[in-house]
């Protein structure tokens, strides 16, 4: 009897911890419940304008976030059940999925929209973005996971940005999972990364006030004490020698200054992306003018012309108008929406196509075969050059979504890349037509860092310019990019037409640069 008293308060024990798992389970059932009803009334609003909604890039980047990261927590918390029939669901679907790899590029080009367009970590956060329809906000946790995504690539510029943004939303009570200990702990170092010792340390001493028990924390201080005590002892001979003292870091508006990159032109580049920059004086502007286009008297414009637009004197751009019919614009998008695929450049040495981060955009290749309307557009685009598509190259559509760019390069090969069209036997890119196929809300415009010209998109329209002077020889004048998509999507296509079979219509000129 003694022993079966035993049992009984065993017994007890398993009441007791059926009663935990049944609040366990309850709670699971309320968070599932919770998760549910969130998500219907998100979906609800999302299926009713998917493009409009996904315009805004902050749910283009959540949607991304969602799905590859917080639908599987979720998938972990209903495992924990016997829930078979969504797990295989889910399961199913997850193959569709974005990636890590597709998450960290999501965060990543909203850090390039972020330094584009001068736009801080609370604008983003707040949703706060010109000509967007839907308005969307980051969490803290949201802010914590785009600071590691810089983290995770040594980016600790905007690590310390979208932490600190972060640990401000943390500290004015938002709900989250995040704790500010994880926050202190990036932060504290990706300060120290930048040389702001003081700034560290006031970061690691907080972090400690929170956890003492936190061990890299308390390593990390001691190491900056001793680096604090070099410093001072550094000082204190440079003072004693009459030295130059040790520089500071550089600090502009309270934040650190954005490291230098690859690209000599970045500043001008997203200073024209802004629409800032533009050198079309009064002087210029006088020189531009309208007109009706007949493609040198072709007899397929001579009743129907189209409409040119000089958009800059030299080198010579325009833009016509009405190029494309929105149902033309439709056929071709829905040609090339199954083919799209990451946009490759040209590697300058082996000529061998390639994914680059600079050229951020889905493009495929459309034949003439696939449907009579790119015979259409394609035999329009040479009527309007008067240049023959024979040798030109297929027809490339390309689709710039959330932060999508193409940072500024040269269509025409250069002399130190002499193969890059090598197997294609049409020589050089002589002439670039490019057509807008849709209107982009922010952002997105075409820019010429050299003289400074912005070129925005306009759907129907397309613009022109010749890559090489008459002689054949480059016009590095011509060295352009595609601005970041900031609120919308942008769709274009283009033709690059070839020196061959162009000789006699367009023949070379009496100096290198006719």
């Amino acid at each position: 009897l003694g022993q079966m008293t035993d049992l009984i308060y065993a017994e007890k024990d398993l009441v007791q911890s059926l009663k935990e798992y049944i609040r366990a389970e309850e709670n699971k059932l309320a968070q599932i419940k919770s998760w549910a009803e969130k998500m219907d009334l998100l979906t609800s609003k999302s299926t009713s304008d998917p493009e409009g909604y996904l315009a805004h890039p902050v749910n283009a980047y959540k949607l991304v976030k969602r799905l590859n990261t917080d639908w599987l927590e979720l998938e972990n918390l209903v495992l924990q059940d016997t829930t078979n029939g969504f797990i295989a669901n889910l399961t199913i679907q997850r193959q569709f999925f974005p990636t890590e790899e597709d998450e960290t590029g999501a965060a990543k080009a909203l850090m390039r929209l972020q330094d584009t367009y001068k736009l801080d970590p609370e604008t983003l956060s707040r949703g706060n973005l010109p000509g967007t329809k839907y308005r969307s906000t980051l969490t803290v946790g949201d802010c914590f996971g785009m600071g590691k995504t810089a983290y995770n690539d040594g980016d600790y510029y905007h690590t310390v940005l979208w932490m600190e943004q972060a640990l401000k939303q943390h500290d004015e009570g938002e709900d989250t999972t995040v704790s500010k200990v994880e926050i202190l702990d990036y932060l504290s170092y990706a300060v120290f990364q930048f040389g702001d010792l003081h700034r560290a340390m006031e970061l690691t001493r907080r972090l400690l006030s929170l956890d003492s028990t936190h061990e890299r924390a308390g390593s990390n201080l001691r190491y900056f004490e001793k680096l604090l005590e070099k410093e001072r002892e550094e000082e204190e001979k440079e003072k004693s020698n009459k030295t130059v003292p040790t520089t500071e870091p550089v600090v502009q508006g309270g934040a650190y200054e954005r490291p230098l990159d690859y690209l000599p032109e970045r500043d001008i580049y997203e200073a024209l992306c802004r629409g800032e920059g533009v050198k079309m004086t009064p002087r210029r502007q006088k020189r531009l003018f309208c007109r009706y286009h007949d493609g040198n008297r072709n007899p397929h414009l001579l009743i129907a012309p189209f409409k040119e637009e000089d958009e800059w004197d030299s080198p010579h751009i325009v833009r016509y108008y009405e190029v494309m019919s929105d149902e033309e614009i439709e056929k071709i998008k829905q040609l090339a929406k199954p083919r799209l695929a990451r946009a490759t450049v040209r590697d300058p040495k082996t000529g061998v196509l390639t994914v680059a981060s600079y050229r951020v955009s889905k493009s495929s290749w459309l034949e003439e075969d696939d449907d009579p309307v790119v015979a259409k557009v394609n035999q329009r685009m040479q009527q309007i050059t008067g240049l023959t598509v024979k040798t030109a190259e297929l027809l490339q559509v390309a689709n710039y979504g959330m932060g999508g760019q193409y940072e500024p390069h040269f269509d025409f090969s250069r002399k130190d890349e002499p193969d890059a069209f090598k197997r294609l036997g049409t020589g050089n890119r002589v002439a670039t037509f490019l057509n807008y196929m849709s209107d982009v809300e922010a952002g997105g415009a075409t820019v010429f860092p050299d003289f400074g010209a912005a070129i925005w998109p306009k759907k129907g329209t397309a613009v022109f310019w010749y890559n090489l002077f008459r002689s054949g020889e480059g016009d590095y004048r011509t060295r352009h990019a595609a601005c970041p998509v900031l609120v919308g999507c942008k769709w274009v296509s283009n033709k690059w037409f070839h020196e061959r079979g162009n000789e006699f219509l367009r023949p070379c000129g009496r100096t290198e640069v006719d």
